[in-house]
């Protein structure tokens, strides 16, 4: 499970993140629980999570073609240094109790910009980390593995802090924990390909990019496959605060126990890929796992005692974790190295920039119908999106087969 450690810069990067998304999570849970206690409001949450991930939507074509032409490894330096700065006028921001929500909106997308490019970079690096590409599938579930314990290991910390030293100390928690990543990078050695790309403009190569991925059948269905999930399914995740708060009657610490449910249901789904000895089952798995991840939104959204409801968001944890890392493992094995970049940018958009128009969908259901029928329509959509997906891979396999009959 581990085999990817013994590469010594893909083990500095898995240390040196391991340590920084721990602060994340701290952040992020500070930040939910910070907005929703001074509006009250779900459709607050909902922008908070808009403003944070929609520049990935736009933004991430133009990263994937920028993140080809220049050395990646030096793209990540400056993406992890500039995301300091933002923690730490975070930190300063709430240290001095300057409860200001467009500041903190502001700042929120700042990070968000920062994202559109850290993310396509992190993972497109990922295949430079890894000397032997046999063992990249295994790098990327270990590089979830450790995403999805600092879900566990963040919320749970930030509980604590929250509850007894305030929000403060989990914002300055994460500027700090920006040390030790920064420290990572700069000891890490590696040899960046930078492709020539001739005289061709940014924009012929965003053209190139878009071409490539709608020409690849495979390729383009699973990025639609996941853009789905990640408008319709993936934000039920924003309501959490509301279900913790409002329908069982809980506090900071119960909102944590939500949120590390959900990662702890993500790491199992993280050791068994990280345990797979090849990239071959991989549609089959998020497809499995799409299907898991809506019917466990529909239990959840009916739940009326918190510990069922904790199990089957650990099981809505699994299903999200596996489809997306599946999916991810997929493109990264399958696309070719002068598109890599561009794919996995293609990837992020559908990931990271659907999901800030999910979290004001399902704010507004929420608004309009309650938070338990905004989870189970999230659900619903979720199983949907994977029966039509099924149907149409056996298709697209049944017309493959008749071409290949009707060859000479």
């Amino acid at each position: 499970m581990f085999r990817s450690l013994k590469y010594r810069n893909f083990k500095l990067f898995f240390y040196g993140q391991s340590i920084s998304l721990i602060g994340t999570w701290m952040q992020k849970t500070a930040v939910s629980w910070l907005v929703y206690r001074l509006t009250d409001s779900a459709m607050m949450l909902g922008l908070v999570g808009f403003v944070s991930l929609i520049p990935s939507l736009f933004l991430s074509p133009y990263a994937g073609s920028l993140i080809d032409r220049h050395n990646r490894y030096k793209i990540l330096l400056i993406t992890q240094v500039i995301s300091m700065i933002q923690a730490g006028a975070l930190a300063a921001l709430i240290f001095f109790k300057y409860y200001n929500i467009p500041v903190i909106v502001f700042l929120s997308l700042v990070q968000g910009i920062i994202n559109a490019f850290d993310v396509t970079c992190r993972q497109s690096l990922m295949v430079e980390m890894v000397e032997d590409k046999t063992d990249l599938p295994n790098a990327i579930a270990l590089n979830s593995t450790m995403a999805n314990l600092a879900r566990i290991v963040g919320p749970a910390i930030a509980g604590v802090i929250l509850s007894t030293f305030g929000e403060d100390f989990c914002f300055i928690g994460n500027f700090i924990s920006y040390v030790p990543v920064l420290t990572c990078l700069l000891l890490m050695r590696l040899k960046i390909t930078v492709i020539p790309h001739g005289q061709k403009s940014i924009w012929t190569e965003l053209e190139e990019g878009f071409k490539y991925i709608s020409g690849d059948k495979d390729l383009s269905s699973m990025i639609v496959m996941i853009g789905i999930s990640s408008l319709f399914v993936i934000p039920f995740n924003t309501l959490m605060p509301v279900f913790a708060k409002d329908i069982f009657n809980g506090n900071a610490g119960t909102f944590s126990w939500f949120e590390s449910a959900a990662g702890l249901g993500s790491v199992v789904a993280a050791m068994y890929l990280a345990n797979l000895k090849s990239a071959k089952p991989m549609m089959k798995i998020s497809i499995i796992a799409s299907a898991i991840f809506g019917l466990s939104l529909m239990f959840l959204s009916y739940s009326g005692i918190l510990p069922v409801a904790l199990v089957f968001m650990t099981l809505s944890g699994l299903g999200m974790m596996a489809q997306t890392s599946s999916i991810n493992t997929y493109i990264q094995t399958h696309a070719i190295p002068e598109m890599r970049g561009r794919a996995i940018s293609y990837y992020v958009m559908a990931y990271q920039g659907m999901i800030p128009i999910g979290s004001l969908l399902i704010g507004w259901t929420t608004h309009a119908f309650g938070p338990r029928i905004a989870v189970c329509i999230a659900g619903l959509i979720g199983l949907l999106a994977t029966v039509t997906f099924v149907l149409y891979k056996t298709r697209l396999s049944g017309r493959r087969i008749s071409t290949l009959m009707l060859r000479p």
